[in-house]
């Protein structure tokens, strides 16, 4: 059982043949992830990395029976890539690409809103499942198969948790890392519940950072839930000055409620096990599965 992608997903990679595509296609593919073949246009029926190449997502779809699509397509053409890949009927589509402008995304989140289909991303290293499927630009030799399900705005923080669950000695189920852009297409709240439904995943790790409301929704439907597995969760820009926006186009404190401090605050009100520092949230893991 996973959430999203695992080795029976059928991959694409748009944006295919550039530089980052080929980079991160080519780990992908030495991870074991099942790519069936990337999509750039005007190069329709060339092979690259031992795959095909198609001009359209349709086509990839319709001849390599694709469910699945990572975006590695700049950031001017990357709305259209998203819309292209859920027109076509791609289930889950990942969205790497960063600096996507954010009138782009307003249209393409009405635009998905009304197909049958999951966005993660924009701006987002992606999602894994150990030893399984690795869609994104995550380093996959961290990653082990286990129980612990990770949801992160942050990339390296992702890397980070799962590493120390690692070390405690449990694994991870899938990690979602759902960007930090203001306006994404898997929430904090939607990637949690995907992970308090899975039957393998034991506990989970909620990475937010300041900036925005996603993680307070995600805490009180984890209480409205019934709090049915633990959560270990973790705020970043704790120290970050109010109104200044910190890496993350998302992370720009516009109220009380956006800082680090407030937020903590809600998690743990909502029974989340908050830790202080990202250096404790293994040892938090460990003490909440024991």
């Amino acid at each position: 059982m996973s959430v999203l992608v695992n080795k029976d997903s059928k991959i694409i990679v748009q944006g295919f043949t550039g530089s980052e595509g080929t980079f991160h296609a080519s780990q992908m593919i030495d991870y074991g992830t099942n790519v069936v073949g990337g999509v750039t246009p005007g190069k329709g029926g060339q092979e690259h990395l031992g795959k095909p190449v198609f001009n359209t997502v349709d086509e990839a779809v319709q001849k390599a029976g694709a469910d699945t699509s990572i975006i590695f397509v700049p950031p001017a053409f990357a709305a259209d890539a998203i819309m292209e890949a859920a027109e076509a009927g791609i289930k889950v589509i990942i969205c790497i690409t960063e600096g996507i402008p954010t009138a782009d995304m307003v249209k393409v989140k009405a635009y998905i809103d009304q197909l049958d289909c999951t966005l993660v991303g924009p701006n987002c290293p992606g999602v894994i499942t150990p030893e399984e499927a690795k869609v994104g630009i995550m380093p996959g030799f961290i990653f082990k198969k286990g129980k612990v399900g990770i949801v992160s705005k942050s990339g390296t923080l992702t890397y980070e948790a799962a590493d120390q669950v690692v070390k405690q000695g449990y694994g991870i189920t899938t990690a979602i890392g759902i960007g930090g852009d203001p306006i994404i297409g898997t929430t904090t709240k939607e990637a949690v519940e995907l992970l308090m439904n899975d039957d393998e995943t034991e506990a989970i790790v909620m990475i937010g950072e300041i900036g925005g409301n996603l993680e307070a929704e995600a805490a009180r439907w984890i209480k409205a839930d019934g709090n049915r597995k633990p959560v270990v969760g973790f705020i970043a820009g704790q120290t970050a000055p109010a109104g200044r926006t910190m890496g993350h186009a998302g992370a720009i404190v516009g109220g009380a409620d956006d800082t680090a401090q407030a937020k903590m605050k809600i998690l743990a009100e909502n029974g989340v096990h908050v830790v202080e520092s990202p250096a404790k949230i293994g040892e938090m893991v460990a003490k909440v599965l024991a």
